[in-house]
C-alpha cells in the first residue's frame, strides 16, 4: 500500500460542523469530509480489492466509495490530518488476511481428567443436599 499514491486519489470537502457550538461553528467549515473511489483505484491489485469490498462493505457506498469524516477539531487542518490517519488505519486494518483456525483434538489424559473432576464435583453437590428418609 503506497500512502502517496493513495494520498492523491483522495477528494476533501470541508463543511460545516454540526450540533452545539455558537457562532464559531455556523460561519466556519472545520469538519472535513474525506471520499476514496475504491473501485477506480489503482493503488490496489484486484485481490487487495476484493478483499478491501468484502471487509469494508458496510462502509462502502453503491459506487464503491469509501467516505470518512471528522469534525473533532476546530481546525479543518488538524481534521483533515486526522480522517487521512484513519483512512490508512481503516485500510491497513481491512487488508489483513485472517489466519486459517487449525481444529485442534483433546488428548485422552485431558479428557479423562475433565470427566474425573465432574464427577467429584457431582458427588460434592450430591453429598450437600438434605438425606432423603423414605
Amino acid at each position: 500500500m503506497n500512502k502517496e499514491t493513495i494520498y492523491k486519489e483522495l477528494q476533501f470537502k470541508a463543511v460545516r460542523s454540526s450540533g452545539a457550538g455558537g457562532q464559531h461553528v455556523n460561519k466556519v467549515s472545520s469538519k472535513v469530509e474525506l471520499y476514496f473511489d475504491l473501485t477506480n483505484s489503482p493503488s490496489f491489485s484486484e485481490e487487495e480489492k476484493e478483499l478491501l469490498f468484502k471487509n469494508l462493505a458496510t462502509r462502502l457506498t453503491k459506487e464503491g466509495v469509501l467516505q470518512l469524516s471528522s469534525g473533532e477539531s476546530r481546525s479543518q487542518h488538524t481534521n483533515k490530518e486526522k480522517v487521512v490517519k484513519r483512512l490508512f488505519e481503516v485500510l491497513a486494518k481491512a487488508l489483513i488476511i485472517p489466519k486459517k483456525r487449525k481444529p485442534t483434538k483433546m488428548s485422552k489424559t485431558q479428557k479423562l481428567k475433565r470427566l474425573d473432576n465432574k464427577q467429584k464435583l457431582a458427588t460434592k453437590k450430591s453429598l450437600r443436599k438434605k438425606p432423603d428418609l423414605d
